[in-house]
């Protein structure tokens, strides 16, 4: 093979070589950069949806709530927030955390697009609390990521609410069998079952954490 062939082919592998490590290098920039770009559109989704509720009466507190930790649990985690007086307020504000906030990703205990349509306390001093569809529809199905789900806002609001007795989790409005076709939302889940009542009691921090879901 002539001199001059064998350096052409030479430089077409460099080339070649070359080529693919750029490729590949471009490959995770954009992959990088997606995920970039997702996280963003996330952050500005809930900017319009949700944006951040406060309070004449809001005051810096250590509020408790509760994450995953690990994938058959939860943990409670503790962080500074400003937290209204009000008890509907304050239960707003926890909840809202509890969505848009976790700590990293694999903490997260309901789905990034999850929105709190409505939040109520009645007399007795039960919550009900209305979310949007994406809490069913986009929560995986399983005992133990349905239980978390559920886990995660009653024990948030039981340890941050201290006047709320008992709560119904609704979605878009309506009452729901399931959350995602195990966890049974068709009764109440316990609170703070020795509260006063909600006319009288004022909101607290750090309340007994909530029990499991009663008829």
């Amino acid at each position: 093979m002539p001199r001059w062939a064998k350096i052409a082919l030479i430089a077409l592998g460099v080339a070649v070589v070359v080529g693919l490590i750029s490729i590949g290098g471009l490959r995770r920039s954009v992959k990088r950069l997606g995920g970039q770009d997702l996280t963003a559109d996330e952050q500005a989704r809930h900017a319009v949806l949700a944006p951040p509720i406060s309070t004449p009466t809001d005051q810096e507190v250590t509020a408790t709530i509760y994450w995953a930790a690990g994938a058959d649990k939860i943990a409670p985690v503790q962080v500074q927030l400003p937290l209204s007086a009000d008890a509907v307020q304050r239960s707003r504000q926890v909840l809202q955390a509890l969505i848009t906030d976790p700590p990293t990703t694999g903490q997260r205990t309901l789905p990034a697009d999850t929105e709190l349509l409505g939040f109520y306390i009645l007399s007795d001093g039960t919550a009900v609390a209305d979310f949007s569809d994406a809490i069913a529809s986009e929560t995986p199905s399983g005992i133990l990521s349905e239980q978390n789900a559920v886990d995660s806002i009653a024990q948030t609001l039981a340890s941050n609410v201290a006047s709320l007795r008992r709560l119904k989790i609704l979605i878009h409005g309506q009452e729901a069998e399931t959350l995602a076709g195990h966890e049974d939302l068709t009764g109440f889940f316990d609170l703070n079952p020795n509260a006063p009542s909600a006319a009288t009691a004022l909101p607290g921090v750090n309340a007994a954490p909530a029990g499991g879901a009663t008829h």
